[in-house]
């Protein structure tokens, strides 16, 4: 039997200690936030995956956007889906603008939010062009493509940079909450956690993509291509340790043209990692690397029958 509005729920003390229960922590986390005003405008998430899927119709109409109408009807269908995106953009912009409207003294002007989406759907055309040179390198960076579209449909690494494109613009025009929600929606579907403040050159592969980090500050030249897993972090949170102003605003490594960078590798701090070097699996690098360079770990060891003897005897006798 379904459960109506006004009739009795099993549950309905529960309900109620749940709900005073609640009502007490939100009071209590408003009084440690005293002067901060409530919350009432914030950009969604749902509506946001809304406007990437109808803007990822616009830049690919008949691979991602399903269109089957001919060219002579495209431009139309973009012109739509264009209309769609851009409008559940300005709203949730406007929504941002006015949650840290609250938070500040001095007035926004009002028709920010519109400027900045005029702003980013001129770049529309050169985030394109982007990602276009994304797919490319992965077609040529992995011997396992088919074709061309089967990246741009099906690899997490090319959809977590296609989110990245669109949300790079954003962040730096001043939409950063929006910019980090479509970094996130991509997190998501991928477990690729790119920074939308990172700034990264053309023809950048990320192959397979599980578990790779890139931080706010991180630059990547042209033509680079990460493996799963590896991280572009900073060595420390801010507040834990003493900071210089460039440790502050530039906490995570350069990465420059050509580099290839192997599975697990975790590369902290403002370092630099030079034109055309190699950094193999599993490496741990706090330093600068010069052009060229190539930084791996240690080769595994063959024992001989003997040897693999008594390096199993130590080890069952260490875990007993």
């Amino acid at each position: 039997m379904t459960q109506t509005a006004h009739s009795p729920h099993k549950l309905d003390a529960e309900i109620a200690d749940a709900v005073s229960g609640l009502n007490i922590a939100r009071s209590n986390w408003r009084q440690r936030q005293a002067g901060r005003h409530l919350v009432t405008s914030f950009p969604s998430p749902a509506e946001l995956a809304k406007a990437i899927e109808h803007l990822s119709a616009a830049l690919y109409p008949v691979r991602l956007g399903g269109f089957r109408g001919g060219e002579a009807r495209e431009d139309d269908f973009v012109a739509e889906q264009l209309g769609r995106g851009l409008a559940i953009l300005q709203v949730q912009i406007a929504n941002e603008l006015d949650y840290w409207q609250a938070e500040c003294r001095d007035p926004f002007d009002p028709d920010q939010a519109d400027t900045i989406v005029r702003h980013f759907a001129a770049q529309l055309p050169e985030i394109r062009t982007l990602i276009d040179s994304d797919v490319a390198a992965a077609f040529v960076g992995d011997p396992a493509a088919r074709s061309i579209d089967e990246i741009l449909i099906s690899y997490p690494g090319a959809l977590a940079v296609l989110h990245h494109r669109l949300a790079h613009p954003l962040h730096t025009l001043g939409a950063a909450i929006v910019a980090r929600i479509v970094s996130e929606l991509a997190n998501a579907r991928t477990g690729v956690d790119i920074h939308p403040g990172a700034t990264i050159g053309p023809s950048f592969f990320i192959d397979h993509g599980t578990g790779v980090v890139i931080g706010e500050t991180a630059i990547v030249g042209a033509n680079v291509r990460l493996y799963q897993h590896v991280t572009l972090g900073a060595r420390s949170p801010l507040g834990l340790s003493r900071i210089t102003p460039r440790d502050r605003f530039a906490r995570h490594p350069i990465v420059e043209d050509d580099v290839v960078i192997y599975a697990g590798a975790t590369i902290l701090g403002p370092v630099t990692i030079g034109r055309g070097s190699i950094i193999g699996g599993n490496v741990w690098l706090l330093e600068d690397v010069a052009p060229g360079s190539v930084l791996v770990q240690p080769e595994a060891v063959r024992l001989d029958p003997d040897g693999a003897a008594s390096l199993s005897a130590r080890l069952t006798g260490a875990a007993a």
